[in-house]
């Protein structure tokens, strides 16, 4: 009898399948409609309020770029060049490690925090707006323990 993996255990139910696609969409869609809020309050994209808002729960409002990257919900492919629209636009600085002049911290501003709560004004009521309205606090409470199961690290294979 061998211990290798059958067909069945390797490939997906249709309703796995089915889950998987409706995930994707949902969240798809989610973030789209909520970027738009942002866009038309003339606030800047999700991403700056990721970053922002990261800086903000951190200790003295500074945090190293790969911690940042670590923490954010969204995927930054290109963290530095967000970064660097953020300092251009006042919400962040850059500053060397006093004893170490070759790493930076990223440090939050005033105005920087200021955007955050702007943000967070609108982007709030877009998650009710797009998310808990259609659901309900139940229905979110009872979506959010199943994504819990999905975001738990994958157990190691067995031997």
């Amino acid at each position: 009898m061998s211990n290798s993996p059958t067909v069945t255990d390797t490939m997906p139910s249709s309703a796995a399948v089915r889950a998987w696609v409706r995930l994707m969409r949902a969240q798809r869609l989610a973030l789209a409609a909520i970027e738009q809020d942002l866009k038309a309050a003339g606030l800047p994209p999700l991403g700056w309020y990721d970053v922002l808002l990261e800086l903000v729960r951190a200790e003295d409002g500074k945090l190293r770029p790969y911690e940042i990257e670590e923490r954010i919900l969204l995927a930054q492919h290109n963290l530095s060049r967000l970064l660097d629209r953020m300092e251009k636009d006042g919400l962040v600085r850059r500053e060397a490690f006093a004893d170490d002049g070759r790493g930076r911290w990223v440090i939050l501003t005033d105005a920087g925090r200021a955007m955050q709560s702007r943000m967070w004004s609108v982007y709030g009521p877009a998650i009710q707006k797009h998310v808990g309205n259609k659901l309900g606090d139940a229905s979110a409470t009872q979506l959010a323990d199943l994504l819990a199961v999905l975001s738990r690290a994958p157990s190691p294979p067995s031997t």
